[in-house]
């Protein structure tokens, strides 16, 4: 049967991580705006945790900016920028607490020389072109018989896995010592650190979700690849 017919058996190979990023998003998204609507009892905003903990690390030099993307919240390590959707950096609730000292976990990581941050970092480059490139060689070789190429797409996309694999501990982490600064300095108060930590929690699960499905999507390739013609 060849890989272009109409119904591709492979793809069964997808379908319980897609399933799970499904679930990922859903619960992420639920847990951000049932917390977004409770405010934490100091009545901080994101901004001012983030640079209230930025300072006690001596990150004097790190930049707080906003970036008009709900959720897309992130530390910028070649600029040191901790950019903030615009509810986590003028919110002050359990969601926008929790989020801006994860975003500070990265920059404490960086600070820090964290290593898998250091890798993850170091290997982005070859990631970026290797998922641009790797389905169009890996197809081409398949279409047009040549073992080699279609091993050299599955090789490069095996990149992005790595790549997904070492974001786990990166990222659990980083909301490992962004809870444990909010509950030691007093920030949140009783069952708010808890409440942070399901909105955390929730996020990881994306992270989970995308590292199932880049993990499946090889073992698709690997699958196409041996299947007879």
């Amino acid at each position: 049967m060849p890989f272009y017919s109409i119904f591709d058996p492979t793809m069964i190979i997808l379908i319980p991580a897609m399933i799970i990023s499904f679930w990922a998003q859903t619960k992420i998204n639920s847990t951000y705006n049932k917390y977004n609507k409770v405010r934490t009892m100091n009545g901080y905003t994101g901004k001012e945790i983030a640079r209230m903990m930025l300072d006690e690390a001596g990150l004097f030099d790190v930049r707080i900016e906003v970036i008009n993307s709900k959720l897309g919240d992130h530390y910028d390590p070649s600029s040191k920028i901790l950019r903030l959707s615009p509810e986590v950096y003028s919110g002050g609730s359990i969601s926008s607490t929790g989020i801006a000292a994860h975003e500070v976990g990265h920059a404490l990581q960086h600070k820090e020389k964290y290593k898998p941050l250091t890798i993850r970092n170091s290997i982005v480059p070859v990631v970026n072109i290797s998922s641009s490139i790797s389905w169009v060689l890996f197809f081409i070789g398949l279409l047009l018989g040549f073992k080699g190429l279609t091993m050299l797409g599955i090789v490069l996309f095996s990149a992005v896995v790595v790549f997904q694999l070492i974001t786990l501990p990166v990222e659990f982490d980083a909301s490992t010592r962004a809870l444990n600064i909010l509950k030691s300095r007093g920030i949140l108060y009783g069952d708010e650190t808890k409440n942070a930590q399901k909105v955390l929690d929730a996020a990881a699960m994306t992270y989970v979700a995308a590292t199932l499905m880049a993990v499946s999507q090889l073992i698709r390739l690997i699958a196409l690849s041996n299947r007879d013609d």
